[in-house]
């Protein structure tokens, strides 16, 4: 069981240095909204900067310390995490890998929240005109985590009792 506790470490830990090294190197690459072609016709990569929450929700709202509001939230939000952490058994595999996911990316963004007052979203998928919500690392790293959190809830991935390998 050490084992399944160190692989979970290793996980958060590689998707938040993961998703601050990339930060990092965007930084100098791109002006805020300056947008660099990487597959024509479907991926650039675009510095955005996200003072809202997932996909943008609440980027244009503005409100009295916003920043400080969105920080609280995200907290709440991994402190929802270590408890449901807590809950899932050791042998739930692909539930624990899915929640180091979650903490990782949620740990990557927060850090970017807490240090500047928003967080920097880079990836920029589209098709045509349509265009997918910038994102980063870290929320890749969130919703992969939900995904594989939720195929254990529905028992898809499970070992059953009477085929433990």
């Amino acid at each position: 069981m050490l084992a399944s506790r160190r692989l979970e470490i290793f996980v958060t830990a590689s998707i938040v240095v993961l998703d601050q090294i990339t930060k990092a190197m965007i930084r100098p690459m791109l002006a805020l909204h300056e947008s660099q072609e990487v597959i024509p016709g479907l991926l650039d990569l675009t510095r955005v900067h996200n003072t809202g929450a997932a996909f943008g929700l609440l980027n244009a709202a503005e409100f009295p310390f916003k920043a400080v509001v969105m920080s609280l939230v995200a907290c709440i939000a991994l402190a929802g995490v270590a408890w449901y952490a807590a809950t899932v058994p050791l042998s739930d595999r692909l539930a624990r890998i899915g929640i180091a996911g979650v903490l990782g990316g949620a740990i990557g963004n927060l850090i970017d929240r807490a240090g500047t007052g928003y967080v920097l979203d880079f990836v920029d998928i589209y098709w045509g005109t349509w265009h997918f919500w910038a994102f980063n690392v870290a929320d890749a790293a969130i919703s992969i985590g939900v995904v594989f959190m939720i195929l254990d809830i529905l028992g898809i991935g499970r070992r059953s009792a009477s085929n433990p390998v």
